[in-house]
Parts: C-alpha cells; sequence; structure tokens
C-alpha cells in the first residue's frame, strides 16, 4: 500500500475505520451487527417466500413489497463483508476497484428503493383515489414497468460515478469514514478539480431522492384529503391503516439517508462516533425494520405467515 499522504499515484487499498473511541470493544460489536444483519436477511427472505407462494399476496402491494425486500437483501449483501470484515479484522482494507463497485451497488440500490417508496406511494393513491380503476391502471405490466424503471433509473445516473473516481488521483489519507465505500466520502479524498464530480452528485441527489421525497409528500396529501371527504367511514378507517406501513417505511429509509448526507456536506466538526453510529444506521435500519414493519401492520401478511407456519407444523407432525 503506498503512504498515505502521496500526491502522484492512486493508493492500492482503501482502510475502513471502526466505531471511534469503541476500539476495545470492536469485537464484542461485531455480535450485535451479526445479528442484525441475520436478521434482516431472514426478515426479506421470509417477506419475499410468502409473496411468491401465498394466493392471497398475489396483490400489487405485496408485489411492490416484494421489490422493496429484494433491495434491501441486495444492500444487507453489498454491504456485509466490509463491516463484520472491519470489525473482526480491524483495518480491513479494499482495494479501488472493489470500492467503486461496491459504491456502485450501494448508491444505486439505494436509488431503486427510493424508487419503488415513490411506486409504493403510487399504488396507495390509486387504491384509494381511484379504487374502481385499481386493477386496470395496476397491471402486471405496469408493475414490472415501474420496478424496471427504478432500477434502470438508479443504474444508469449512477453508471458514471465510478468513472469520475477512477480518473482521480488520491493524495490524502486513505482512510474511509465509513466501513463501506460511500461516494461523497471518496470524494473528500480526490486530488485536483472535484468541482463537476461533486456537482454531478448534488443533481442525482436532486433528481432522484428529492423528486421521489416531492412525490411522496404531494401523494399523501391527495390521500389525506380523500379520506377526510370520507370521515370516520370504515373505509376511511382502513384506508389510513393500509398507508400508515408505507408512512413508517418512508421514514425510516430517509432520516438516515437525509441526516448522512447533510454531515457530509455541512457538518464537518460532527463527533466521529456520532458521524459512524448514523452511516452504519443508514444501510442497517431500513433492512431491518421493514419486515417487521409489514410484518406488525399488515394483517394479510400475518395471516399469511400463520398459514405457513402452520403447514410447517402440521408436516413436521407427518
Amino acid at each position: 500500500m503506498l503512504s498515505p499522504n502521496n500526491t502522484t499515484d492512486v493508493p492500492t487499498a482503501f482502510i475502513f475505520i471502526r466505531i471511534p473511541e469503541l476500539e476495545t470493544l470492536h469485537i464484542w460489536i461485531s455480535i450485535p451487527f451479526c445479528l442484525l444483519y441475520l436478521m434482516a436477511l431472514i426478515g426479506n427472505s421470509i417477506l419475499l417466500l410468502l409473496v411468491r407462494t401465498e394466493q392471497s399476496l398475489r396483490e400489487p402491494q405485496f408485489y411492490f413489497l416484494a421489490m422493496l425486500a429484494l433491495t434491501d437483501l441486495g444492500l444487507s449483501l453489498s454491504t456485509l463483508p466490509t463491516v463484520l470484515g472491519t470489525f473482526w479484522i480491524g483495518g480491513h482494507q479494499i482495494g479501488l476497484d472493489a470500492c467503486l463497485a461496491q459504491m456502485f451497488f450501494i448508491h444505486t440500490l439505494s436509488s431503486v428503493e427510493s424508487g419503488i417508496l415513490v411506486t409504493m406511494a403510487f399504488d396507495r393513491l390509486v387504491a384509494i383515489c381511484s379504487p374502481l380503476s385499481y386493477s386496470q391502471i395496476l397491471t402486471n405490466r405496469a408493475i414490472c414497468c415501474l420496478g424496471g424503471a427504478a432500477f434502470i433509473r438508479g443504474a444508469v445516473l449512477l453508471a458514471p460515478l465510478p468513472l469520475f473516481l477512477k480518473n482521480f488521483s488520491f493524495c490524502r489519507d486513505n482512510i474511509l469514514s465509513h466501513s463501506y465505500c460511500y461516494y461523497p466520502d471518496l470524494l473528500t479524498l480526490a486530488c485536483g478539480d472535484i468541482t463537476f464530480s461533486s456537482a454531478y452528485g448534488l443533481v442525482f441527489v436532486l433528481c432522484t431522492f428529492a423528486v421521489d421525497a416531492l412525490f411522496i409528500i404531494v401523494s399523501y396529501l391527495k390521500i389525506l384529503t380523500t379520506v377526510l371527504r370520507l370521515g370516520a367511514s370504515d373505509r376511511g378507517l382502513r384506508s389510513m391503516q393500509t398507508c400508515a406501513c408505507h408512512l413508517c417505511t418512508v421514514l425510516i429509509f430517509y432520516l438516515p439517508l437525509i441526516s448522512l448526507a447533510v454531515m457530509h456536506r455541512y457538518s464537518h466538526g460532527t463527533p466521529p462516533l456520532l458521524f459512524a453510529t448514523m452511516s452504519n444506521a443508514y444501510l442497517l435500519l431500513t433492512p431491518l425494520l421493514n419486515p417487521l414493519v409489514y410484518s406488525l401492520k399488515s394483517r394479510q401478511i400475518q395471516a399469511a405467515l400463520q398459514r405457513r407456519l402452520w403447514v410447517q407444523r402440521v408436516t413436521a407432525g407427518e
């Protein structure tokens, strides 16, 4: 590995940082991290299995939920090796190409998840505001197009970012601020004029997360207006219950994302412990909590899970 302050060559490796001020406890901290990853992988896999096998879940809202679970699985698997390796090994290293690949998958999947949250908001908007046209609007073809558009948008807009970084030299310390590769973090280590790359990253955020958040807000304002017109009827109450899961998911996704982005761009004096905590929450909370939220709030998923467990017990008893 090249010296940290080399000003001419690209370093052969970056070093991940662990949680500052807690170095002596990293082995113990790795245990809950392993459990959190395991719960996220199992929870999202169960959701995918239920949507695939249960006839009662063959509805557009659950197809979108399956896309969300698949994206969460991808996020977890893309960060698991480096996060756990950092806690177990210590000064865990990663090559530039591998780091850029991980960065691409993390940011692309985050963009895809944001897009899927928009499609879920659209699903609720149609279901509540135009229930008679629901099956005509959200056909299987439309669902596939919406999911494919979310993926293509993320992949196409993210593709230039690794190319930008590939052409830079890195003349600062090659120590990353997180236990995974994050674009703003890598950009701060680059030499030369990073104005265009930084501006493109900002444009990407505005064209994806900002636009998606705006659409979700507008959708739920329209939903709220419709529900208020319905008053305290059974349909109005059911409508609010169906939106509760999605609203929780939106908050779980956007709050850590916005907090981490703000800290990177504006709060250079942020305590390292808070910085590390928010960076891990950004990629751990969403895959972990989404299955729990839907399992606790959705009666259809609860019923499907109970049927599946009953079948397993009966099969085991035979």
